[in-house]
């Protein structure tokens, strides 16, 4: 199902906005051979106009293994300025404009995460300044977005595992933790956009130089002997199925890069 429509393009940014203690990770599946059209009316028109209203479009990307799925986050202060701000940015002229033409493009915008950081320490905070809308820089680098299945009736316990037991091992073999989320139990106080819910997912999001760089670090890992024989074990144990992994680059307009 295709979303409503997005809101027109503002100079005003708020990247100092206190951000994210909420936040939705968005996959949208959409039309074969439609994404370069979408990435672009995305960065042209739909970055700016939500950051205005006061959440944060943390950063969007093209999925390296779907041809056909985009990835973004945005990120809001909390689930009251969540409500305000959707309404306002749903409700919005520019996104009345441009809806149709979104549309088009998005085969399904259903597969919705909302989000809450494991810790205050691992949310997102002091993400980069967008590139200006002129700027023809092409991103280097990969984000990896990490979604872990848990069978614990809360995922802060196996947040709280991954980060005193792997996060150290995962950083020394070459990853870069940005954040970490849990699945919100928290009702979604804006229904016009559906989220998915009764799933209990750790969200780990790591930064990489390239996906060479990733390779290598998948490579290390599989020759550490205490991650193949003791700590993944364990952890794997707590999973009701192998994690998800969104090997993700951003597009030119994304804040947030590898």
């Amino acid at each position: 199902m295709a979303v409503g429509s997005l809101a027109a393009e503002s100079p005003t940014m708020h990247s100092n906005a206190p951000c994210c203690n909420v936040m939705e990770l968005r996959q949208y599946t959409l039309h074969p051979g439609r994404r370069e059209i979408f990435v672009q009316l995305f960065d042209s028109t739909f970055t700016e106009s939500q950051d205005a209203i006061g959440m944060t479009v943390i950063g969007q990307f093209r999925d390296l293994d779907r041809p056909d799925r985009f990835v973004w986050m945005r990120g809001f202060q909390d689930m009251a300025s969540r409500a305000k701000e959707l309404a306002a940015f749903y409700g919005s002229d520019l996104w009345h404009a441009y809806r149709d033409e979104a549309n088009t493009s998005i085969d399904d915008s259903d597969n919705v995460l909302l989000l809450v950081p494991l810790s205050p320490a691992l949310s997102f905070k002091d993400i980069p300044p967008r590139a200006g809308a002129s700027s023809a820089a092409a991103r280097t680098g990969l984000v990896v977005v990490t979604l872990y299945y848990t069978k614990a009736d809360g995922p802060a316990e196996f947040g709280a595992m991954f980060d005193r037991l792997l996060r150290g091992r995962t950083e020394a073999a070459g990853a870069r933790t940005l954040a970490a989320y849990v699945t919100s139990t928290a009702e979604n106080n804006y229904p016009k956009l559906p989220i998915r819910v009764g799933e209990r997912i750790f969200v780990w999001v790591a930064q990489f130089a390239g996906p060479d760089a990733y390779a290598a670090y998948q490579a290390k890992l599989a020759a550490d002997r205490q991650w193949t024989e003791t700590l993944w074990p364990t952890a794997r144990a707590q999973l009701t199925r192998d994690p998800e992994v969104l090997r993700l680059t951003p597009t030119p307009r994304s804040r947030l890069r590898g």
